[in-house]
């Protein structure tokens, strides 16, 4: 859906995703890697996934973490952390980021996605959407 704006131009549709670093105990981030055939397939980038309509940030990260990991977090240990607003060729981005340091179960791709956990001073080594480069740098800087 293109939307107008009050100057007659048209602009892109803003799609809401949730995304979190999961931290474990020895300070170190999940990133997923987006299967290859999808697209930017081979970036790494933070679990979490589309807004529904109907549901909080925090409600969507809850599900896409049990569907696409197979882990269990409550929205007590979603932490707000900071966000990306991102423009990509045919959608604009605007993605919330949370910080959670503590969830049930041991994370797995469950949909052909690859897991690591890297330190932050490693993230360089991993190739990652526009739009998450820069919430790496702030993880920096507060972690």
């Amino acid at each position: 859906m293109k939307i107008e704006n009050n100057r007659g131009s048209t602009s892109l549709p803003t799609v809401l995703v949730s995304a979190v670093a999961l931290i474990d105990i020895d300070g170190r981030i999940l990133l997923a890697q987006r299967p290859h055939g999808k697209e930017m397939g081979g970036l790494w980038e933070f679990p979490g996934g589309k807004v529904e309509l109907g549901e909080t940030p925090e409600d969507a990260l809850i599900r896409e973490l049990g569907e696409e990991l197979g882990i269990d977090v409550s929205a007590a240990c979603l932490a707000p952390f900071t966000f990306a607003s991102h423009k990509y060729e045919n959608f604009h981005l605007l993605m919330p980021l949370f910080l959670c340091r503590q969830w049930n179960g041991a994370p797995e791709g469950r949909e052909g996605q690859k897991l690591t956990w890297a330190r932050l001073k490693n993230f360089d080594n991993f190739e990652m959407p526009p739009a998450d480069i820069p919430l790496v740098a702030m993880l920096k800087d507060f972690l």
